[in-house]
């Protein structure tokens, strides 16, 4: 015998005529307020855009200027807080080189294997004689000392040089060139526009001369 299936009994619910004027008030309620919010925005977007057209062409130039300079400040603060951390006082004496070298060394050092140590002791214990020649260097730490040599010491080096940088493209005409460009460059600075004179008239008689001697040729080729 197939099993009856109870059919549930459905009754529309009734809504007054008092309700549903309610219910389309509050919806035109929300369609005024929300036709409101979008007329408020569109406004403030065109007011913005109108400011942005006003602007001048090099206003984006400013702006970059400005936010370099925020970095910067904010770069510079920040080694400053590091150096009022850790002062670079310079050298007094040998013994205070040689004690800040030592802590700057020590700060990098790894932490201690205490596994390791603990086998060296078993394995070196009943050693007579010294263990300086059955020590094996680590990988680790000869990348270390490589590293520290190659890259790390030569960066600092360059940072701490007084020396002027070479350039390969620069002319060579003297060992003082800076010395020399400083000189040219005050002498140009106060007597540039008295010598302008002297110098034009230097200067034409020599293209005179290379003039003709070009024409000089030309006539003994003829």
């Amino acid at each position: 015998m197939a099993p009856q299936i109870e059919l549930s009994t459905w009754t529309p619910t009734t809504i007054t005529f008092a309700e549903r004027q309610v219910n389309r008030i509050k919806r035109l309620r929300s369609l005024r307020s929300a036709r409101k919010q979008a007329r408020i925005n569109n406004y403030q977007e065109t007011v913005a855009e109108e400011a942005r057209s006003n602007l001048p062409p090099n206003s984006t130039l400013d702006d970059q200027a400005k936010s370099q300079e925020t970095e910067k400040a904010a770069d510079a603060e920040r080694v400053e807080r590091k150096k009022r951390k850790n002062p670079d006082e310079g050298f007094s004496t040998y013994e205070q080189a040689t004690v800040s070298q030592y802590n700057g060394l020590v700060e990098n050092m790894p932490t201690a294997d205490m596994e390791q140590n603990e086998s060296k002791k078993q394995k070196y214990d009943d050693a007579v004689d010294g263990v300086s020649n059955m020590h094996e260097d680590r990988e680790e730490a000869i990348d270390k000392m490589v590293n520290d040599l190659s890259e790390e010491q030569i960066v600092k080096r360059a940072r701490y040089s007084t020396r002027c940088g070479y350039n390969d493209d620069a002319d060579i005409d003297s060992t003082k060139n800076k010395k020399l460009e400083t000189a040219d460059w005050n002498l140009n600075r106060f007597y540039g526009e008295n010598t302008a004179s002297t110098k034009q008239n230097l200067v034409l008689p020599f293209c005179c001369w290379c003039k003709l001697q070009q024409y000089a040729q030309y006539l003994s080729q003829i």
